[in-house]
């Protein structure tokens, strides 16, 4: 999977975990450009990706992630759909 590939099958976790239909993801994406975004949604997102995509993310890479391409770079390393 390629990491764009990757950006598009998280828009709509995004927008499921976050209850916004309008949510556009972007590389640069963080926690401050989304509202609602915090530490309890935070778990939320993570653990609704590991779930989709099946795999788990080791806490070093939850707790250092700079942004949604970060994020997208792993899914699209490690995801098994």
């Amino acid at each position: 999977m390629t990491k764009q590939e990757a950006m598009e099958m998280l828009t709509p976790v995004f927008r499921e975990v976050f209850d916004d239909d309008s949510i556009e993801l972007s590389e640069e994406m963080t926690a401050a450009d989304v509202d609602g975004w915090d530490s309890v949604e935070h778990f939320n997102l993570i653990s609704e990706i590991e779930r989709k995509f099946r795999m788990r993310f080791q806490m070093r890479e939850v707790s250092g992630m700079k942004n949604v391409g970060e994020l997208a770079e792993i899914v699209a390393e490690r995801a098994k759909i």
